[in-house]
């Protein structure tokens, strides 16, 4: 069984996955933030290196989904392979940092790629304010994220809005994490695994 989180930057996918894995016993897939040789050199100059990061994280997403398919454990993944292709990338390219050629390479890319691969069994979706963001990512203190605007945030968050209230290829779970605090709050976090209960009771 497959498990992906989804959310903004700063949302708290790592923190959930890290959650979520420990409770039910997962094997947890995250993000490759701490080795990304892009992340750096993209929030510095975001329409040279807008394509070679989005490439990186296709190809490092696609890898751990060949990796999962091999295996007979429930896998949890922080980010999913769709929101590089139908939020960042082409936000990247509403917003003139990635040209038409690369935008269109990379859709290919992506399209070729997901033919091959089945989505999770569950997304869960963090939703999540943009003060809420701004005040995760500066507690963070991750220094490449320093020069992230509130406009990329704001953008990212109506991007991330039109893509789940679309989205049909398995269980959803919305969590709110405005309110709540998962992670210091074990009330909060009991409740929101009771509500992935229910939505893994669907998963045949």
């Amino acid at each position: 069984m497959q498990v992906s989180l989804a959310g903004n930057i700063g949302a708290g996918k790592t923190s959930l996955t890290e959650l979520l894995a420990i409770h039910y016993k997962w094997e947890a897939n995250f993000e490759d933030v701490i080795d990304n040789p892009y992340l750096d050199d993209f929030y510095n100059h975001m329409e040279r290196w807008s394509f070679n990061l989005q490439i990186y994280f296709l190809k490092s997403r696609f890898s751990q989904i060949l990796q999962n398919k091999k295996s007979n454990k429930t896998v949890i993944q922080d980010r999913t392979i769709y929101e590089d292709a139908f939020i960042f990338a082409p936000n990247l390219h509403s917003m003139g940092l990635m040209n038409q050629r690369d935008f269109q390479n990379y859709r290919s890319l992506f399209e070729l790629m997901e033919s091959t691969v089945s989505p999770p069994d569950l997304l869960i979706y963090i939703r999540s304010s943009i003060p809420n963001l701004v005040s995760k990512i500066h507690k963070r203190g991750r220094e490449f994220e320093n020069s992230i605007s509130i406009e990329y945030l704001s953008r990212l968050n109506e991007r991330y809005e039109a893509w789940i209230s679309t989205y049909d290829k398995g269980e959803l779970l919305i969590i709110d994490v405005d309110n709540i605090d998962f992670v210091n709050n074990k009330a909060d976090l009991k409740n929101l695994i009771q509500e992935v209960d229910k939505k893994l009771s669907k998963i045949v």
